[in-house]
């Protein structure tokens, strides 16, 4: 079996390596700045260093740790863990230097740390700026180590008391560059590991089946990395999937159920009624250069759903017409049932249920997903029947959540059924969406610590002329599953959902849910305003904006806000500023990379929305 290689830098008195060097399975690289004259002189340095050889760990002097690859052969330079305890630049250095010195530090780890490696850095109370510290410092005066690591790509996965009592045999020494010890009450240790590799957006096609023919379409850049990620297949243990498909077999205790989720194609042809266009993600299709002949049982399905969006899609492919180019991709899966109620392929009395991504432009805020899978579950009941229905669907709904979440938490949440009877400003920008689709009778909130009046996850429609029928009714309740996601598993940022970092699915094994503990605390956040004029008698389109910054940032604008709208006398102009944060919730965010953002940012708004900047 290889060891566990544990390299300990800026060792005083080498006691710390000393107490680590038994550790079974574990070898012990001990360094320190100073010569091994210098050392040795210091008390108790050369028992330490003596039993260190004894025990086959190697002991090296004069190792400058912001030069690590200088000092270890090729061969040996991947650690596992690296512990720098009280770093300090010696004598009087204040803050800032010492930040200078962890800024080199991590850049010089981040060449010798093994993929999944750790590095260990203690301070002294208040020192790292987190607010872990207790007293916390002020930002300016700590030495804001989370962003000093995150420019070298490193993230704060872990940080806890270090308990200098616990070390067997462990003595500090070093204060101002001298034998002497320093008060280490209330110190911390920060465990840091690798961030994921920056996303790169290249330009991403994708196809689909339409009629007879395979077409393709250019993927929006902010869904580059969301779209066709498969949360809901049957070999995935994301949480999406396990929330839907626990809903599922709750419900199938209590109505027949038919699945229909596995045709559903992504695009929909013409203008949504009654959706505002600047929520809608527009395509332009291209088909393919050699069109298939085949006939697919998907591609079938597909043009039968597609028929209701545009009537003559599945002709104009047959005839070799040029394809339509109004398309946007689905900001609702409600469409399709409403094609397949149309076409008689429904069963009264019998549950369907549809799930899928859609896909909506939104503003930023931590519950506004520009995507997310959509559960919806679609019921023909006896006009008259229909109250009572939606209470028991309403109910086993409740059962189902609150079996989740006790058997998560051990609390059981808040679920409620409101009326909704007006289009409030203060709906959230799912429950807004939710109501351009069409009337809706009731929300379904769900409420968990620290908001138990709750967050609207789904909402409740009848449709009573769907059918056409005097005798029948159709009742529909669409579910945000990542939204329940996120309340039940106790995930704070919509983003985690989509991450890359396997350290995500880590925690949910074959498709167990639990609470979810974040693998970067206290991510560092960066703000710059922005302020611009904008065009003489034109609306501003704020969502535009917002999806811009989506885009150039690659989602790490967390919050966008209206910091100033003046308009100036005499002329009327308008001008607006804004506050935008840049904040990442799964990887390292530096500080020159979310200035390199913002500038970015600057120039798209300018050309593409044509304001003029301040």
């Amino acid at each position: 079996l290889r060891l566990r290689r544990v390299l300990l830098l800026g060792e005083g008195n080498f006691s710390f390596s000393a107490a680590l060097c038994g550790a079974q399975g574990t070898h012990v690289v001990a360094t320190c700045y100073e010569s091994e004259e210098e050392a040795a002189g210091r008390g108790g340095a050369a028992r330490s260093i003596r039993r260190l050889r004894d025990s086959g760990a190697e002991v090296v002097f004069s190792v400058d740790c912001t030069k690590l690859k200088e000092h270890f052969l090729p061969g040996k330079r991947e650690f596992d863990r690296i512990y720098f305890n009280f770093p300090h630049c010696g004598r009087k250095a204040g803050v800032v230097k010492n930040r200078q010195l962890l800024a080199r530090f991590f850049h010089s780890c981040s060449e010798v740390l093994a993929q999944e490696g750790e590095v260990h850095v203690a301070l002294c109370n208040g020192q790292g700026g987190t607010p872990a510290d207790q007293p916390r410092r002020e930002w300016h005066n700590s030495w804001q180590i989370v962003a000093v690591a995150a420019a070298a790509g490193f993230i704060l996965s872990d940080v806890h008391p270090f308990k200098a009592e616990t070390i067997c045999g462990y003595k500090c020494t070093g204060y101002r560059s001298q034998d002497k010890s320093f008060c280490v009450e209330g110190a911390l240790n920060h465990v840091f590991t690798r961030g994921t590799a920056p996303l790169c957006f290249t330009p991403m096609s994708c196809k689909t089946q339409l009629g007879s023919r395979k077409v393709s379409f250019q993927v929006p850049q902010v869904l580059v990395d969301k779209i066709n990620r498969g949360f809901l297949e049957v070999n995935s243990s994301h949480p999406v999937r396990t929330i839907k498909e626990k809903l599922s077999a709750g419900l199938s205790q209590a109505f027949p159920l038919q699945n229909i989720s596995s045709c559903l194609p992504l695009l929909h042809q013409g203008h949504p009624d009654g959706v505002c266009h600047s929520n809608i993600f527009w395509i332009t299709l291209s088909p393919e250069e050699a069109p298939s002949t085949e006939k697919t049982s998907q591609g079938l399905e597909n043009t039968d759903l597609f028929s209701h969006f545009g009537q003559d899609t599945d002709k104009n492919v047959q005839e070799g017409c040029s394809i339509p180019k109004q398309f946007y991709l689905r900001p609702s899966l409600l469409p399709h049932a409403q094609a397949i109620i149309k076409k008689g392929a429904f069963s009264p009395g019998t549950l369907q249920v549809l799930s899928g991504p859609v896909f909506r432009k939104c503003r930023i805020t931590p519950h506004s997903m520009p995507v997310f899978h959509e559960m919806l579950v679609v019921l023909a009941v006896s006009r008259g029947t229909e109250s009572s229905c939606i209470q028991m669907l309403v109910d086993n709904i409740k059962t189902t959540v609150n079996s989740l979440h006790q058997g998560i938490s051990g609390i059981k949440p808040n679920i409620s059924l409101q009326e909704a009877t007006s289009c409030g400003t203060e709906l959230s920008d799912f429950a807004a969406f939710e109501w351009q689709l069409g009337e809706i009778q009731h929300f379904l909130c769900v409420g968990t610590d620290p908001d138990p009046s709750g967050s609207c996850v789904g909402v409740i429609r009848t449709a009573p002329d769907e059918l056409k029928s005097r005798e029948l009714v159709v009742v529909s309740a669409s579910l945000n599953l990542d939204l329940l996601a996120m309340l039940l598993c106790g995930i704070s940022d919509w983003r985690m959902l989509w991450t890359s970092d396997q350290r995500f699915l880590r925690q949910f094994p074959e498709g167990e849910l639990r609470l979810f503990k974040s693998f970067s605390l206290y991510p560092p956040s960066y703000v710059h305003d922005v302020s611009f004029w904008v065009p003489d008698g034109e609306e501003f389109d704020e969502v535009a904006f917002h999806t811009l910054a989506r885009r150039v940032s690659g989602e790490m604008v967390v919050s966008i806000q209206l910091r100033d709208d003046f308009q100036q006398p005499g002329t009327g102009r308008r001008s607006l500023c804004y506050r935008v944060t840049f904040q990442s919730c799964d990887r390292a965010l530096g500080c020159r990379e979310a200035a390199e953002m913002q500038l970015h940012f600057r120039e798209e708004i300018q050309q593409h929305l044509a304001v003029t900047l301040r």
